[in-house]
């Protein structure tokens, strides 16, 4: 039975005109499309997207499926979790089958326990997991209504959920308004737009549900209504009780919203007093719970009471007689707007008493409960703040933070709430358009030393991300901290926030006379300096002088990873040991942070993980994973004005292009660093620069530009004082000298990495120590040291940096006429250039094969290797679909389907789609052979 065979049987709740919204409907939901049976109705508020829904969820009913209804609610879009909550309510009692971890997380996220909160990615599968083992019986729906106001932590979770429904017996069908974001807005989840009536249907409509209206008014209610069903539905009930002028005039035309508001006004205010307080206490709250609505109307008669309400079609109370639904959210909006403020303030402190056992809940009440500021409801605000944000809601922490400025009696409590959230705007969720704005507010809040601090962070983050003025950031960062009031304990937040800040100003600057201050800074933290901010001083600020002490700390912290869920710490601790070559410990909590980026969460931290992972696939030989997460980085600081953060992104891009032998790219890469870091003074991105083309001078065999390059950024025979890229080029620089005849300076640069002690820090630095030895030694053949160098443990998780050091021993070996184990290394290597697709070394060393008496064939087609993704991605490609298409398929952003198809062209060796059908079959058939 399709959906109008059930709305048939049910003529009340016939639908008009949308005979082809059904289709859709049961096309991709109930899956004869062959798409996931997910779907996002979208359109005009009133325009019939609830009534679709519930006309979806009768059939599913009907047919023996178990729904799941919610509705989100924009009072309560900023409590965590409030619409999973509502999703889950029937199944609560199963909870207990999940498991100790995933029940416990989705306990404490729903309210039903005390404790830390878990992941969102833990409570996410903890969901999952519950819906799906109800779904083993019966098939599940899960509907949800008004997705635009449900709150970011249980979007993030549905979201979650929606992307794995293939293949199983859960559906989700949901619903928002056009007009408003939400936090599955860019998702490439199915959508749907629900357009309004046509003339013809809403006539039907009309004379199916008020047959005694004249033409004449039928004809204006049409015109007036402009297709919105729900207009259509009201305005002949307010014009029931109007009273027009001797000629039967109609009222004048008013804008649909308005007149919708003045629809509920009406009814609204027909309604008997207890009735009306009931609903303004149920719209204050709406959690919908009967049970708490009672005990804050103690003494009334409830459902006597609200029995006129549900009379007038304004609310609805569920069978079982506990929970109550307004039947339109534009009736909650006029409850609330016909209320005086005396009266919300009253009932908001009475919704507080009921929610002693949730802080949060009561703080948001409390604070609408208030009249002019309070400095105890701000400081529960505070409470509220830093309890989100260390569930890694940023955004909700800083809603709470400004509403808790706005509440502070004195100066400086206002200006540091105000200040902490331009923080968190300009260095966490990439609103940095609302930075200047909030800081206005700090600074006219009158500051004191305490609050300067707070401000000169929010400040300094600014100039960092937005224009990059490095000195300025610095400058009013090392004055806010000397003035700083003493002892600077190490547990001191905003302390501890602003040296953080500093520490990036002294990356980025990259001039050692900058790190003083934050080094003076740091030996004044009492007890002693915390982990985290330790071992990025040490592992990310001077890696060859100062690694060592840290690596032990650092490692306790990568290994508690696995629970964290504060983006920013994740980041942090990525960061420390991107240079002392760690992050592949890191991978699983950055993923973290990328996918809550993705949800509208931390984009700052979002930008600066998939960089980190790019850096991370770049080193370890993934290859084609660099593009990928590159693009998508650089995309969301584009759309955040992220400009300084781009240039990471920039960069290992460059040095990807530089590795691949795509000099054009490099160029115009390291041009743009240039010419926007050195007149800035930002010298981090000129290494950068140095780098990238100091690479593509070594590839095509320029040692002399290549040495150039590499000095600028650290001179030979010294590792340069706070300029942990120097370590990434030990190699490079020994390579480039010993190739350009400058042998001593290359001996000198060997020394230089073993005085400090570069292979106790990491295999591959100990990897890229002994490889620069072997090439640095005097004796022209060393075998010693190259069979040193490879017997490296887990030397081949660098396939890069190994075979850069096999072509080196095979050369030496052809030349020391040793032709077959050179042959040996040589091919070795050859292999790896040719699956990391490093043209320019792959050239090198089939040039050094010929020359050993071997002609090396190229690797054919049937040796590639594609992922499943980029295979599924070709085959789409193949039939012909756009980027746009495909990634709306997947699921993935069009700059991610661009950089896997030109990997897939070079892999494939083609140029065109057209090819691509012809190499995929050739490759299934070579492949099916072997």
């Amino acid at each position: 039975m399709d959906a109008a065979d059930v709305l048939r049987q049910h003529p009340a709740k016939r639908l008009f005109g949308r005979d082809d919204d059904l289709a859709v409907i049961d096309s991709i939901v109930w899956g004869t499309s062959g798409q996931a049976g997910v779907l996002l109705l979208v359109g005009e508020a009133g325009v019939g997207k609830s009534s679709l829904l519930d006309a979806a969820a009768d059939r599913a009913a009907s047919d023996g499926s178990r729904v799941l209804r919610a509705a989100g609610n924009q009072f309560e879009s900023h409590m965590a979790f409030a619409g999973l909550n509502q999703v889950l309510q029937p199944l609560l009692g199963e909870i207990h089958r999940l498991g100790p971890e995933r029940s416990r997380a989705l306990d404490v996220a729903l309210g039903r326990a005390v404790g830390p909160p878990s992941d969102q990615l833990v409570v996410s599968q903890a969901a999952m997991d519950l819906v799906l083992r109800a779904a083993t019986e019966n098939p599940v729906w899960v509907v949800v209504d008004d997705l635009h106001w449900l709150d970011r932590a249980s979007a993030t979770a549905l979201g979650f959920i929606a992307r794995r429904l293939s293949g199983s017996q859960v559906r989700l069908l949901a619903a928002a308004r056009s007009e408003e974001d939400t936090f599955f807005a860019g998702s490439g989840l199915p959508e749907h737009e629900v357009h309004p009536l046509d003339d013809t249907a809403a006539a039907e409509l009309l004379s199916s549900r008020f047959p005694a209206l004249s033409p004449r008014v039928r004809r204006r209610l049409i015109a007036d209504a402009q297709g919105n069903p729900l207009a259509l539905l009201e305005l002949p009930i307010a014009l029931s009780r109007m009273k027009t002028n001797s000629k039967g005039t109609l009222p004048a035309v008013l804008p649909l919203s308005r007149r919708l508001q003045a629809l509920f006004t009406a009814r609204i205010e027909s309604l008997p007093t207890a009735t009306r307080h009931l609903l303004l206490l149920a719209a204050l709250d709406p959690g919908g719970d009967l049970l708490t609505l009672g005990k804050a109307a103690e003494g009334v008669a409830l459902l006597d009471d609200l029995a006129p309400a549900e009379r007038v079609g304004l609310v609805e109370v569920d069978h079982d007689g506990s929970r109550l639904a307004f039947r339109h959210p534009l009736a909650r909006s006029a409850v609330v707007e016909l209320s005086t403020s005396d009266e919300r303030r009253r009932f908001h402190k009475v919704l507080a008493e009921q929610f002693l056992d949730q802080p949060e809940r009561r703080a948001w009440h409390l604070a609408d409960a208030v009249v002019g500021p309070d400095d105890h409801v701000a400081g529960l605000l505070d409470d509220t703040a830093y309890a989100v944000l260390r569930r890694g809601d940023a955004m909700g922490a800083i809603t709470a933070l400004i509403r808790g400025a706005e509440l502070s009696t004195d100066g400086t409590s206002k200006s540091r709430r105000f200040a902490e959230a331009a923080y968190l705007s300009a260095h966490v969720t990439g609103d940095l358009s609302d930075v200047p704005r909030l800081l206005d507010h700090a600074l006219r809040a009158g500051p004191e030393r305490t609050e300067t601090l707070t401000a000169a962070v929010a400040a300094a983050s600014h100039l960092l991300n937005g224009d990059g003025d490095v000195d300025t950031a610095h400058r009013l960062l090392v004055a806010a901290i000397e003035m700083y009031p003493q002892p600077h304990r190490a547990e001191d937040n905003t302390l501890l926030e602003a040296l953080y800040t500093l520490l990036l100003v002294c990356f980025y600057g990259g001039r050692s006379d900058l790190w003083a201050p934050f080094d003076r800074a740091v030996d004044r933290l009492v007890p002693q300096p915390p982990s985290v901010l330790g071992a990025l001083a040490g592992a990310f600020g001077d890696p060859a002088r100062r690694a060592d002490p840290v690596l032990g700390d650092l490692d306790t912290l990568i290994d508690g990873l696995c629970p964290e869920a504060d983006p920013a710490r994740i980041v942090r601790i990525g960061r420390a040991a991107v240079y002392v070559d760690r992050l592949p410990g890191c991978r699983g909590a950055l993923w973290r942070v990328v996918r809550d980026g993705r949800a509208g969460g931390a984009v700052a931290s979002a930008i600066e993980a998939l960089f980190l992972l790019a850096n991370d696939a770049f080193m370890t030989g993934q290859w084609d994973d660099v593009d990928p997460l590159a693009e998508e980085g650089l995309a969301l600081s584009t759309a955040h004005d992220y400009h300084l953060q781009s240039w990471p992104g920039l960069f290992v891009r460059a040095l990807l292009a530089a590795a691949r032998g795509d000099n054009a790219t490099v160029k115009a890469l390291t041009d743009r660093m240039i010419a926007w870091a050195a007149p800035r003074g930002v010298r981090a991105v000129q290494i950068y620069a140095s780098h990238a083309r100091a690479l593509t001078a070594l590839g095509r065999g320029d040692f002399d530009s290549a040495y150039h390059h590499i000095t600028a950024v650290s001179q030979a025979g010294e590792l340069a004082l706070h300029t942990p890229h120097a370590l990434w080029l030990v190699m490079e620089l020994t390579e480039a000298a010993m190739r350009s005849g400058r042998c001593a300076e290359a001996a000198s640069h060997v020394d230089a990495a073993r005085q400090a002690n570069l292979p106790a820090i990491s295999p591959r630095l100990s990897l890229i120590t002994a490889g620069a030895a072997a090439m640095a030694h005097p004796d022209f053949l060393e075998r010693d040291l190259f069979e040193e160098a490879l017997a490296t443990p887990d030397a081949d998780r660098w396939p890069f940096d190994a075979a850069r050091i096999r072509l080196a021993y095979g050369e030496r070996l052809r030349r020391g006429h040793a032709p077959a184990e050179a042959r040996a290394h040589i091919t070795a290597a050859l292999e790896t250039f040719q699956r990391l697709g490093a043209g320019p070394w792959t050239a090198r060393a089939a040039n050094e094969l010929r020359a050993s008496g071997v002609t090396p064939e190229q690797a054919p087609v049937t040796d590639v290797s594609l992922t499943p993704q980029q295979r599924q991605i070709g085959e789409l490609a193949a039939t012909g679909m756009t980027n746009k298409q495909i990634a709306e398929r997947l699921y993935l952003s069009p700059r991610t389907v661009s950089a896997h198809l030109r990997q897939l062209f070079r892999k494939l060796g083609v140029t065109s789609r057209a090819a691509l059908r012809d190499a995929l079959e050739v490759l299934d058939s070579a492949q099916s052979a072997d």
